[in-house]
């Protein structure tokens, strides 16, 4: 088992790394890919270096994950060699999640044609734009089985997002969600 978060400049950090946290404390590979290049500058200035750069390497991986930020967002969006990769994945049926504003990218690629997402609010208008035939919902965190899509809303929704991540691999999160807290957060916020 391995999943690849795939940053770019501009990029939510608090997105790009709460699913890198989750899956190393549950001794699952998980790989920091930078678009470009390997240092890549966080929306709020925090610099993050990544294990490698985007290649067909992402081919070979269980789940590939996208922050949101809006300018990491435009930049994953933009890139036509992550755009083919991302189609031969779902092609492929493998899991693919995006959060915040990263469901742009999607519904660039295509990926969200017919199925439901969810996205930041407000970025839903420019999602339906390009992708009308998806369907937007104001979850938390929406899993779509037939697109093998995962999706999720903003900054204080990543940790839903990284442990929504893991159960739909089939992992058992019962165990690290009770070490980080998660379940007591769940009951008491």
């Amino acid at each position: 088992m391995k999943v690849a978060v795939v940053l770019a400049d501009g990029c939510e950090e608090v997105e790009a790394l709460t699913p890198i946290d989750v899956f190393r404390r549950m001794n699952i590979q998980a790989d920091m890919v930078g678009l470009t290049h390997q240092d890549v500058m966080g929306a709020h200035q925090i610099a993050l270096h990544c294990d490698k750069v985007v290649d067909d390497s992402l081919l070979e991986y269980d789940c590939v994950i996208f922050p949101g930020g809006m300018g990491g967002a435009h930049a994953l969006r933009d890139n036509d060699q992550l755009m083919e990769l991302m189609q031969k994945r779902q092609a492929n049926g493998q899991w693919n999640a995006a959060m915040c504003a990263a469901p742009i990218a999607f519904a660039r690629y295509g990926l969200l044609d017919g199925h439901d997402y969810t996205c930041f609010p407000g970025i839903d208008q420019e999602t339906k734009k390009v992708a009308p035939t998806g369907h937007f919902k104001e979850d938390i965190t929406v899993v779509d089985p037939k697109g093998h899509i995962i999706t999720s809303r903003g900054p204080a929704t990543a940790m839903a997002y990284a442990f929504c991540i893991a159960d739909t691999l089939g992992l058992d999160t019962k165990e690290i969600k009770h070490q980080m807290l998660y379940d007591f957060l769940k009951k008491n916020i």
